[in-house]
């Protein structure tokens, strides 16, 4: 309990053993230190100096031998105050970087690639989507399957909520085996329009479009979680995509 406690004020290990070690010895050498407390001589001596470092432990040389002592455990308390205005003045500091921080973020690569795995990692770019997007913004989807598992459904509608509450508007494409009450669901959600793709070709994978940015979806089939999503960002991308949707919304019947 004790070590634990000593541990969660910021110590190590093998700090939190040595102090305890020192608390119960008193004035000692390093040999009774690392034989109460178990910790590795070869350790003993970085550990120390951690410790007196920290203000935690003192030492004193008789003759040629230097003896260790553990400071009152009060100073563990001031060690911790000590620490939480570092964490203050570290804030403000970080604070202040920010804005450089953020340039260097808009000068990062032009395109970025990510993969995310399974129906968490579909979602993540969906939560990507609803960020960037502004009110009166939208995205565009093609190709979306006719199957969906229900925990799909589940999350679409969800999803369809947010956006509605975001401003966001979008336009949807599904391939032509899709249900009608599939593409009256999505209609009936304001600021979507559903139709179908202007083909009979059927596809697995499906592709989103807002901005900058591309997804590239393949949703589980119905016995296997094989779901991933990869995203694109990249202007010249999303503008090539967007292209081809416009075409085929253009040619999809209402």
């Amino acid at each position: 309990m004790e070590e634990e406690l000593i541990r969660e004020a910021g110590l190590t290990q093998g700090e939190a053993k040595v102090y305890l070690a020192l608390l119960n010895l008193g004035l000692s050498t390093s040999g009774p230190i690392v034989k109460k407390s178990g910790v590795s001589r070869s350790f003993i001596a970085n550990i120390l100096n951690s410790l007196q470092e920290k203000g935690l432990v003192s030492h004193v040389k008789k003759g040629e031998v230097t003896h260790y002592q553990a400071e009152n455990p009060e100073r563990i308390i001031l060690y911790l105050q000590q620490k939480q205005e570092q964490i203050e003045v570290n804030k403000a500091n970080l604070t202040k970087l920010l804005p450089t921080l953020d340039n260097i973020k808009k000068e990062s690569p032009k395109t970025v690639i990510q993969v995310y795995e399974g129906f968490r990692g579909i979602q993540t770019t969906f939560e990507h989507c609803e960020k960037k997007l502004s009110r009166g913004e939208e995205y565009v989807c093609f190709g979306a399957p006719g199957f969906q598992q229900d925990k799909y459904h589940d999350y679409w509608e969800q999803h369809h909520k947010r956006r509605i509450k975001l401003g966001v508007n979008t336009r949807m494409l599904f391939n032509t085996d899709t249900p009608k009450k599939v593409i009256s669901n999505r209609n009936s959600y304001k600021g979507c329009k559903t139709r179908y793709m202007p083909t009979d070709t059927r596809t697995k994978a499906w592709i989103l479009v807002y901005k900058d940015t591309t997804g590239i979806f393949l949703q589980e089939q119905k016995f296997a979680d094989e779901s991933f999503a990869i995203e694109i960002v990249n202007s010249e991308i999303a503008n090539s995509f967007k292209e081809f949707f416009e075409d085929y919304w253009r040619r999809a019947t209402k």
